[in-house]
């Protein structure tokens, strides 16, 4: 039995015909390595109106050709692109994971066509859809959104001896990336066979201004045990023009992009330039950032890592507060617009009595305040630690030293020091208005963190990144990055990865586990502050604190 692919916006509910390739701007019905996509139990599926792209332009839905209304039960699939979208000749091989020893145990050795991943289902409340990531779901939930598993397909799109493939990381330092440097050659050299791999250094520009390194087994067998990107890294240097002629005059045919927001919107460019002139060649992307803010997949990798690091600092700061009279530790931590790393380091301490983060408003002075916490905690127990994240309190800090923006080269904005602003306020407030002498102690962990090796943890996600990626790029499947979504990994579309980012939610259990677990206010309570949060968060806040007073 057939089914037809439709437009999420068409209003017919009847079989529409087949669309071209040029309207869809993606591949057609006919999958060359995704044949089963036509099989009975994708029946019945159609999109809720909720606006996600699939593919390259929007999601798909699929109708039963029996002419006869589908059911309306809301799963949708956002596929990624594929070579065979503009190159529709392109001959496929047997994976040679068919011979492979790691794989002759397996009973499922290839992801079959029908395999999908669910996204996390949105919050009832729209408000919440960017941001709320609900697991449990009920009865009449609809199915939602869907990815494409992750995995060895039995089909692949390139002979292992014509595969040229190479590495770029880009941004700033996140432990384990020389560690998903490795295994995406260890993956492509062990799994299939691919010998002719190269590293490219100092980030985008090294692509027209640099040399390249020759990548093997051996040159990155121990580069998992330091820190920083073996390869180097740049912000910025992004020309697409001079990347894609760079990747063609070289060979090059797959190529691995490793980086943050920025840096995947730049592999999504270059996929589009690759498309344009028709090239085989493959491009995968692997999320990278330290603040865990990349939106659809569960978590970012390196951030395991900063948040068990985090709490050396933490403890240290504790050590030395609980050592004197009237002690306050103030620990920044990274987050420039998340708060993760220190909400997820708070609760893990268990010695931090204050979390401040860039979603959550905070103020000073007055009744509920900041100043007012801090007094009280340092007559009861003598001293007080404060874990803030690096974005939080900008707007305070900015307007009081009347500084412009500012952005750096890969146009994330300029941070000021909000820690040492928040400590010269505290120590001035206490020793000026309150005559009260206080030991203040500013730990800045920052670039520690950064710059350290990754835990066992994060070597094992970062494995699966980096093979679930080769495995992907082989299949030829293109413009996509991995991740984990709902604990399965998935290829995603970019552009889904960089439309928004992923932020604490204040309205969801976890933030309320870390107020109960340092009892400290939540700011909520200032006549000026509730003007400036949207009062739809204020609303479900009000109606769940009456929901638990019953």
């Amino acid at each position: 039995m057939e089914s037809a692919i439709s437009s999420p916006l068409s209003t017919s509910s009847h079989l529409l015909p087949s669309p071209s390739r040029s309207s869809l701007g993606s591949r057609s019905q006919s999958f060359p390595s995704l044949q089963n996509l036509r099989h009975p139990s994708f029946k019945s599926r159609c999109f809720l109106g909720v606006p996600f792209r699939s593919r390259q332009t929007q999601p798909i839905r699929c109708q039963s050709s029996n002419q006869q209304p589908a059911k309306d039960d809301g799963f949708v699939i956002e596929d990624v692109p594929h070579l065979t979208d503009f190159l529709s000749n392109l001959p496929s091989y047997p994976n040679p994971l068919k011979q492979s020893q790691a794989y002759a145990v397996v009973k499922q050795t290839f992801v079959s066509t029908d395999d999908v991943v669910a996204q996390k289902v949105s919050d009832p409340f729209p408000r919440f859809q960017k941001r709320e990531k609900k697991v449990v779901v009920q009865k009449d939930d609809p199915r939602g959104v869907h990815f494409r598993r992750a995995g060895p397909r039995e089909k692949v799109y390139f002979k292992s001896d014509e595969v040229r493939a190479c590495i770029v990381t880009c941004g700033g330092l996140c432990p384990g990336i020389n560690t998903v440097i490795r295994e995406i050659v260890c993956g492509l050299n062990y799994m299939y066979g691919v010998e002719d791999i190269l590293g490219i250094e100092g980030g985008y520009r090294g692509f027209y201004s640099k040399n390249t390194l020759r990548l093997t087994p051996k040159v990155v067998n121990d580069i998992h045990k330091r820190g920083g990107t073996f390869l180097r890294t740049s912000r910025g240097g992004h020309d697409t023009n001079k990347i894609v002629d760079n990747i063609q005059d070289r060979g090059i045919n797959q190529v691995y992009i490793i980086g943050g927001d920025g840096t995947q919107k730049g592999a999504a460019l270059i996929y589009k330039e690759v498309e344009k002139r028709g090239l085989q060649v493959a491009v995968a992307g692997i999320p990278k950032t330290i603040d865990n803010d990349i939106a659809v997949i569960d978590k970012s990798f390196g951030f395991d890592t900063a948040v068990e690091e985090a709490q050396r600092a933490i403890n240290a700061a504790h050590v030395e507060v609980e050592s004197v009279e009237n002690g306050v530790g103030i620990v920044k931590l990274m987050g420039r617009y998340s708060g993760f790393i220190a909400l997820y380091a708070t609760l893990a301490s268990r010695d931090v009595d204050c979390c401040l983060v860039p979603e959550s408003p905070f103020y000073l002075e007055g009744r509920g305040g900041l100043f007012e916490f801090v007094e009280e905690r340092l007559k009861e127990n003598g001293h007080v630690v404060i874990v803030l994240a690096e974005g939080a309190g900008q707007e305070y800090v900015a307007q009081e030293m009347q500084v412009v923006d500012g952005k750096d080269a890969s146009g994330n904005k300029l941070l000021l020091d909000v820690g040492l602003w928040l400590t010269e306020k505290i120590k001035d407030h206490f020793t000026k208005v309150q005559k009260m002498a206080i030991n203040t102690k500013y730990i800045d962990p920052t670039y520690m963190i950064r710059a350290i090796p990754s835990n066992a943890s994060d070597n094992i996600y970062c494995t699966l990144l980096a093979q679930s990626a080769v495995h992907g790029a082989m299949a030829g499947f293109s413009g996509f990055t991995v991740g984990p979504v709902n604990s399965r990994h998935a290829y995603i579309p970019i552009s889904r990865v960089t439309e928004t980012q992923n932020t604490v939610n204040l309205t969801d259990r976890m933030w309320a586990r870390l107020l109960a677990s340092t009892n400290q206010p939540s700011f909520f309570e200032s006549n000026e502050l509730l003007e400036r949060v949207d009062k739809e968060d204020v609303d479900v806040i009000n109606h769940n604190m009456r929901a638990t007073s019953i």
